[in-house]
């Protein structure tokens, strides 16, 4: 982790995308945060706010002269931190569909296409294409559609009960403690700390990689490891 990077990150004001901001800001080599969002946010040192309309037909492309502007300081990755949670069964399948796979699909191509190889993506446990749960369901296309844009390394998180999060309910937290393996609980600051942890650590690396529960903790172990 000598080299100094970027992370380019949609999505970085919720939950879990601000706990990915506050991980990757922790990592002395991260010399920028460039944060996508739709409305402006308080400044912050080492953080730069890009306002960009995501609904708009140009967001794509916009997004590409956007990484190209960063990859000139340096290497860059990107993120998507981009998720409705407990919030989705308040959603039509077309707004949900709209979010997870527009907008997070022109994202993706974009940063692809300015030429970043590392894309890592907040999804969630069990995701497929083929489930009959609408949210599961979603969520496995919005894999599949990051998955077809061709990044050299996508790493794909699927985390289970996520706790520490303002939209996890305290008894959700409590059973998720009774349920063993990838469907159990994370920590908010694990999972945001092992998307860090693969920025930092494995930037260089080609492939696919899908990290449950499990291998998060020891991801983030690693980072941890460092400090």
């Amino acid at each position: 982790m000598k080299q100094h990077f970027a992370a380019i990150i949609l999505g970085g004001t919720g939950q879990v995308g601000s706990a990915t901001v506050t991980e990757l800001l922790a990592i002395p080599e991260c010399r920028e945060v460039v944060m996508v969002t739709r409305k402006p946010i308080a400044a912050r040192s080492r953080v730069r706010n890009v306002v960009l309309d995501t609904d708009a037909a140009e967001f794509a492309g916009r997004t590409v002269a956007l990484a190209r502007e960063v990859l000139t300081q340096g290497p860059a990755s990107a993120v998507s931190c981009v998720g409705v949670g407990s919030g989705s069964r308040r959603w039509s399948e077309e707004e949900l569909r709209r979010l997870e796979l527009g907008v997070v699909g022109a994202f993706a191509h974009g940063c692809h296409d300015a030429g970043i190889a590392q894309f890592c993506l907040l999804s969630a446990v069990g995701s497929t294409a083929r489930s009959r749960i609408r949210y599961v369901r979603i969520m496995g296309m919005k894999e599949d559609t990051v998955r077809n844009v061709g990044f050299a390394r996508l790493a794909i998180f699927r985390p289970g009960i996520i706790v520490g999060n303002a939209h996890t309910p305290a008894w959700v937290g409590w059973l998720g403690s009774l349920v063993p393996g990838p469907f159990g609980n994370i920590n908010q600051r694990i999972l945001a700390r092992s998307i860090a942890a693969e920025i930092a650590l494995h930037s260089r690396e080609a492939g696919e990689v899908t990290r449950e529960n499990a291998a998060m903790k020891k991801l983030a172990a690693q980072l941890s490891a460092l400090d």
